[in-house]
Formats: C-alpha cells, structure tokens, sequence
C-alpha cells in the first residue's frame, strides 16, 4: 500500500501542540486549525452512497467549507466561476497587482483587517482615478480585485490582483471608451498616485485610533516616530506591475480559476510531511521560474501558513465601478448594448477545462453508474487527535 499523500491537515495533527507552546494560539487559530483536521473526516458527519447500477458503496464525509482549508476550494470555486462566465465582456482583459512595500508587512500583520482594508480602497481609488482622468483613459471602468496575502514560500506578502475590461464608459454614459490593445493606464503614474492615496488613508487610519501599536510597533505610537517612519515610506516607489493583456475571455477564467479561491498552500505542492520537517514545492520567480523545493520545522511551517488566517468576515474578492453589486447588472447590460453583444445565457458549470472535477454523483467504480444517498452520517464529535493541546476546546 502507497503512503498516504502529506497534508496541511497532517502538519497540524502533529504540530500544533508544539505551535501552541512555543506561540500561544488564538481562538481563530484555534477554529481554523480544528476545521482543516476535521475535514472530510467522520468528525463533520457525512452519507452513505451507493450505485444504483453497480451497488458499489461509497463513504462521503462533509467538507469543513472553511475558506483557508486545502481541500475545500474546488467547490466553492466552480460555483463562483460560473457566475463570472456570464459577466465577462467581449474586450481585452488586463492584470494589474499592487504590491505593499515590505515595510509596512509588520504593522499590517498587527492590524489585518484596519491595512488590508485600506489596501482595497487605495488601489480602487488609484484606479479610477486614473482611468477618469482624460489625458489617460477618461472613463468609468470596472474591476476585479482579490487579495493575495503570501508570497511563494509563505512569507508575509500582502498584495491585490485586479483584473480590468479593457475601457470604459464615458462620463455621459453614451459611450465605450476602449483603452489600448496591448496598454491600459501608465504603471508609474498608478505607482505614485497609490503610495500617496494608500499613506493618506493611513494617516486618517492613525488619527482615528484605530491602529494597534503593540509590542514591536510600540515605537511608532510616538509621535515624531510616527512622522518620521511615514516620511520613509515616501522615497521609494512602490511597485505596481501590469501584466500583458489576456487573449480572451477563456484565458481571463483560467486565471481567476487560479488566483481566486486560492489558499496560502495547496496539498499538491506538498513533498513530504514527517515528525520533524515538512518540505514542499515553491517557484522561484527571481530566477527563471525555476521549480525548487524548501524543508522547514513543522511549528516554523504552522507559523507561515497561519500568517495568513484572515479576520473573520473579511471579504478578500470585490468589485468595483462598473463591476460593483450594487450596479452590475443594470451596467453591464447597458455595455453590452453599447458593444452589441447579446445578453449572456446562464452558465451552470464553468468552461470545460477550468477545474478538473468529476461529476459529484458518478460511479468510481463502474463510471456510469449514478450514486444516490443510502443512509446519513452523524457527526462522531471532536477529533481525539486535538484533545492534547493544551486550551483547544470541543465546542
């Protein structure tokens, strides 16, 4: 028999006894690491399946549905995906990602949901900004942006993807403004009007009291230190970079199939998994690409990959401008009009070849049977494996 594939959930089994000692935990942590453990275990409950053609039986235990777990996304992702393949444009999509400088990592680890927050509101404000102003584009645009929190090897790097139609509609409204094909806004100018949008935003964070200065940070609730760290922050560019236009709107779902319900690490990118390491796969962009491989302490790994545990209730996805909820259908019916396109169907699946799930209900066995539920599963209860941390609790 093969050896069972490492996990992010075996990491924790074994590991966050050790976590709690050497870090303390808290109750997020807490409910994270327990949702990712229980998993698709007999823990959450389940139900019984059978075919109807073959009697083949199969035991199907629920998901944990928690947004950080590995093995949760696929779901989640092909539902959402659906319903952005009927409000895709027939224009050129752009990839636009703005990068907080490395500086400003420590007092956005210290308070998540205050400077991820803010990083939303600057980059949308940079954007539109930029987009109306009409020696660039003059128009109302629409966007995408998510929020990625890590780079390839786990460490803090909090940034946002934004995926942009390429044009806009004019202040009247009577028109379709298309930018460039192969450029949309100038990455320098967004660069600046960003850095001097997002400091401001922070100084009026600072001023409402809103920030936590605790511990390392302490200096900075100083005044004059305050000034002077901000002053720092103004001399270097930050980076903003815009990637090549998609090729389609095929190309735009492969992407966000990727980037959007994405997790800090994956299970496949795991290598090996034992009592005193855990070495997994990261690329390394700075040279070439190049696919290579990192062996840390199971407690050192625990720490990254909880780096990453967002605050509760904060929404890593929105949409902006034209894009918003509040407005989105009514505008992108009236784009369309513009650019003649007829009104897109429903799309209840996503295109062929965006994710690699099977159809939930066939056959493993024979693979044209159909599985109907047989009989429930309750829930066991709380896993044994997390009752020796000291303070996890069952509830």
């Amino acid at each position: 028999m093969s050896a069972p594939r490492p996990t992010v959930a075996a990491v924790i089994t074994q590991a966050a006894a050790a976590y709690e000692t050497r870090y303390g935990i808290s109750g997020g942590e807490r409910r994270l690491l327990r949702d990712l453990v229980s998993c698709r275990t007999a823990v959450l409950g389940g139900h019984k399946q059978q075919c109807a053609q073959c009697g083949h039986e199969v035991l199907a235990y629920n998901s944990c549905r928690n947004r950080h777990c590995p093995t949760c996304q696929g779901p989640a992702r092909a539902r959402w995906l659906a319903a952005r393949a009927a409000e895709l444009l027939p224009v050129p999509y752009f990839h636009v990602v703005f990068t907080l400088p490395a500086a400003l990592g420590p007092l956005a680890l210290h308070n998540k949901r205050v400077l991820y927050g803010l990083l939303f509101r600057a980059v949308a404000t940079t954007l539109r900004t930029i987009a109306r102003d009409p020696h660039h584009l003059g128009a109302e645009i629409g966007f995408l942006a998510v929020l990625h929190t890590w780079g390839q090897t786990l460490q803090h790097h909090p940034h946002l993807h934004c995926v942009v139609p390429g044009g806009g509609l004019s202040r009247d409204g009577a028109r379709w403004i298309p930018s460039r094909s192969h450029f949309f806004l100038p990455v320098r100018v967004l660069s600046r009007h960003f850095r001097r949008t997002f400091l401001r935003f922070l100084r009026r964070a600072s001023r409402r009291g809103t920030l936590r200065l605790r511990g390392p940070l302490a200096p900075l609730a100083e005044s004059a230190q305050w000034q002077h760290w901000l002053r720092s922050l103004e001399r270097p560019d930050w980076v903003v970079y815009a990637k090549p236009p998609f090729g389609g709107p095929a190309q735009v779902l492969k992407y966000l199939a990727r980037y959007t319900h994405r997790v800090a690490i994956s299970n496949q990118r795991l290598v090996a998994v034992a009592a005193d390491h855990v070495t997994f796969r990261w690329k390394d962009y700075a040279r070439g690409h190049r696919s290579r491989t990192m062996t840390l302490e199971p407690v050192a790994f625990l720490r990254r990959f909880l780096l990453h545990r967002l605050p509760r209730g904060f929404h890593h996805i929105r949409h902006y401008g034209l894009l918003g909820n509040r407005r989105r259908g009514e505008a992108l019916a009236h784009v369309r009009a513009l650019l003649d396109q007829a009104p897109a169907a429903p799309t209840p699946e996503p295109a062929t070849g965006i994710t690699d799930l099977p159809p939930r209900d066939a056959c493993p066995q024979c693979g044209t049977g159909r599985l109907v539920v047989v009989a429930a599963l309750a829930p066991v209860g709380p896993s044994p494996r997390l009752a020796a941390p000291r303070g996890w609790d069952s509830s």
